[in-house]
């Protein structure tokens, strides 16, 4: 694992966990719990935290396979700057901006 991927795995791992515990959600099992039992609860889990985990585990998946830093649509190199200010990113800035576009 180079440098690069270890700092990156270091980065969404504490990401993940961070994101993971603020939005943790177990509803008590006791059928019969009172509304007050489940005010004090976090909320449950977001879409959007939802599709960031996703995206963290998917970074954390090419990591580990040998995949990281290569861009998914054109698999040229995503750059250094990319990876350190969106180490989940999945596409270079040519391709993302790209396919936001619709081209």
């Amino acid at each position: 694992m180079s440098r690069i991927e270890a700092e990156a795995r270091e980065v969404l791992l504490r990401r993940r966990r961070s994101l993971s515990q603020s939005q943790a959600f177990a509803p008590p099992a006791d059928p019969a719990a009172r509304w007050s039992d489940y005010e004090g609860l976090p909320d449950p889990i977001s879409d959007g935290v939802r599709r960031e985990l996703a995206e963290i585990d998917a970074a954390l998946a090419r990591i580990q396979e040998g995949r990281y830093g290569n861009c998914l649509n054109c698999g040229g190199p995503m750059g250094l700057q990319r990876l350190r200010a969106l180490p989940e990113a999945r596409y270079c800035v040519a391709c993302s901006g790209n396919l936001h576009h619709g081209e």
